[in-house]
């Protein structure tokens, strides 16, 4: 198992936390203006219990009675309107903060190199996107906004407390500090729970993503009961997770209930004897119960938004972490750029590997010339796709160099040499939209009439136009609902479309029958022309054109060649094509053909090479 990725340091996420609480610090600041007006104008019902006790009721002042009513209808109304619009100002500044964040991290997830993907869950990416940029509404939101206001709230009872019994209020104030410091200790040992049920939340999301992505082939082979049960363990694991979260919160919420008790005691004991010894009137003791509530809540209130900016820390946390991965793009801003491609590809002395020490490929040497069809043959595991990864810059090699027109791929910038690359693959991924727009996916402000003419050129257009909206007949999640060829001719005229300098096929027909194969080798011959092809065959009927077949075995080139040079070397090549004939004998030429070519084959050369690549 590989070792876990440590995270960032509590001081990179403190400051990621300011800088976003810097970017919407006007939002803010008009929040805690708005809060505070809503907190003074509460403070009004409070004192005015005091005058009502013992100015009204006890001496009679009846003519105080409409100016006191009338006061508290005035202070109830400011809180009424300041309390709608801090929710407004400061909610729509955290979904806007939350916005943000999803967009920031969603373009860094799309820049990082496919190998972390291959390591990787989507729905752990998912997760990270959507589930923990949610936290951040309580560091940009009502969380902290309610938090700072609630303190400030705090702080003018206290010194209306202190003005009305300063013995009684220290009393309450040293309950509060142990409050405090008891909740300290609980948000030091809350975040990284908090941490872990986002990692497990991820975990269980992405393995549920696999599940329904995969739901065809787990009902094919009867494994939902196996599922179910995966899924239950990881749900459990979450379970015990929440519940160790809720058993935190809830003995905090029990020691402030604790602490809420002693301070009525205090008030009891000694507000009771304040006014016997009459040191204090009823109305003394009415109002400064009422300041104690308020000034206790925000901070009983810290119980339930520690909860929220730890949860909102964990998620900031994992964010954090995701962001410090270095992206492609990263690494473009040390390279050259590549205006130009005419199609020109090298292989010098490449060597490559997954896992140290297990080599995927060995010493491969080859030249294709700009505007030639190269084909890879070879058992599984052989490296032709590891190859074809190479070329498209999804890996980089161990040592070795791969050459554009003479440029080390190394130094050139990928995001410049990867718009002159070419897809088409066995399994082609269709996106949930329309027929049209998946064909512009390279190029989405090519026009109509260009998309009709890829589309034509692939044999698009023959089935396109059966379809209930023609063009913009919408294909469904992965395509679901074209057939496989259809797949792959929509594939093809994408591919037309980006008009490609290096192309690749990889296996783009093997699992065809034969009326989508023969419409789609001519799709593929015409985009081919003129373009640098890599073409990875499993039918090797399909790549008797090429300008040079590399035979792959155990990473090496084994043997090289046209298809009559190979089958004259009755190499391996010629091994595989007639075990493949054997098989598929309708789909051949029969193996009494002359192979003999129009040129001179160098049948030492290629017998060089294989015993070279033993």
């Amino acid at each position: 198992m590989a070792e876990r990725k440590k995270g960032p340091s509590a001081s990179v996420v403190w400051r990621e936390a300011r800088r976003l609480v810097g970017d919407h610090q006007r939002y803010l600041v008009i929040g805690f203006v708005l809060m505070i007006i809503s907190r003074l104008a509460g403070l009004v019902p409070l004192g005015s219990s005091k005058i009502l006790v013992d100015d009204i009721i006890a001496e009679s002042r009846s003519d105080l009675l409409l100016p006191l009513a009338g006061a508290v209808i005035v202070a109830s109304l400011i809180q009424a309107v300041t309390s709608f619009s801090l929710s407004q100002v400061v909610g729509i500044t955290a979904q806007r903060a939350i916005t943000q964040m999803r967009r920031r991290v969603q373009a860094h997830v799309a820049r990082l190199p496919v190998r972390y993907y291959d390591s990787t869950q989507s729905g752990v990416l998912i997760s990270r996107i959507m589930t923990d940029a949610e936290g951040i509404r309580n560091l940009v939101g009502t969380g902290i906004v309610q938090l700072v206001g609630g303190l400030v709230a705090a702080a003018i009872s206290l010194g209306v407390l202190l003005w009305l019994n300063w013995q009684l209020t220290l009393g309450i104030v040293v309950l509060l500090l142990l409050f405090g410091g008891v909740m300290i200790a609980a948000f030091t040992r809350l975040r990284p729970i908090f941490r872990t049920r986002g990692e497990l939340n991820a975990l269980v999301t992405g393995r549920l993503g696999e599940t329904l992505g995969g739901i065809r082939i787990v009902k094919a082979y009867g494994t939902e009961k196996r599922e179910e049960r995966v899924f239950t363990q990881g749900a459990h694991k979450l379970l015990r997770n929440v519940a160790s979260t809720i058993t935190g919160t809830s003995a905090v919420g029990a020691f402030a209930t604790v602490i809420i008790g002693a301070v009525s005691v205090l008030m009891i004991v000694f507000g009771g004897g304040a006014i016997l010894a009459g040191e204090m009137t009823l109305g003394d003791l009415l109002m400064y119960i009422l300041f104690t509530g308020m000034m206790a809540a925000p901070v009983i209130q810290i119980a339930s938004i520690s909860t929220q900016v730890s949860e909102a820390f964990a998620g900031l946390d994992r964010i954090q972490e995701l962001l410090d991965t270095s992206t492609e793009w990263d690494e473009d801003r040390a390279r050259t750029p590549l205006l130009h491609v005419e199609g020109e590809v090298e292989f010098r002395d490449v060597e490559f590997e997954y896992d140290a020490s297990v080599p995927v490929l060995n010493g491969v040497n080859f030249a294709a010339p700009a505007g030639s069809t190269t084909a890879l043959v070879g058992s599984s595991g052989s490296g032709k796709s590891t190859l074809i990864g190479l070329a498209m810059a999804f890996h980089r090699p161990k040592s070795g160099q791969i050459l554009i027109d003479g440029h080390d791929l190394d130094d050139v910038r990928l995001s410049d040499y990867r718009s002159h690359l070419g897809v088409v693959l066995q399994d082609n991924f269709l996106f949930d939209g329309t027929v049209a727009e998946n064909i512009r996916f390279a190029r989405p402000d090519a026009s109509h009439e260009e998309v009709i003419a890829a589309a034509k050129t692939a044999h698009c257009d023959e089935f396109a136009l059966s379809l209930p909206q023609g063009y913009e007949t919408v294909v469904g999640e992965r395509g679901v609902k074209l057939s496989g060829g259809q797949r792959q001719r929509v594939a093809i005229a994408r591919a037309v479309l980006a008009d490609p300098r290096i192309l690749i096929l990889d296996e783009a027909t093997s699992s065809l029958d034969s009326e989508s194969e023969a419409l789609i080798q001519d799709g593929l011959r015409r985009l081919r022309h003129g373009r640098t092809t890599f073409v990875i065959a499993h039918r090797l009927s399909t790549i008797r054109s090429a300008d040079q077949i590399l035979v792959l075995e155990g990473g090496r080139i084994l043997e090289r060649g046209t298809h009559a040079e190979l089958m004259v070397a009755e190499g391996r090549y010629r091994e595989l094509h007639d075990r493949q004939y054997s098989w598929e004998s309708d789909r051949f030429v029969n193996p009494g053909e002359d192979f003999t070519p129009n040129v001179a084959v160098d049948v030492p050369k290629i017998r060089e090479t294989r015993a070279t690549a033993l």
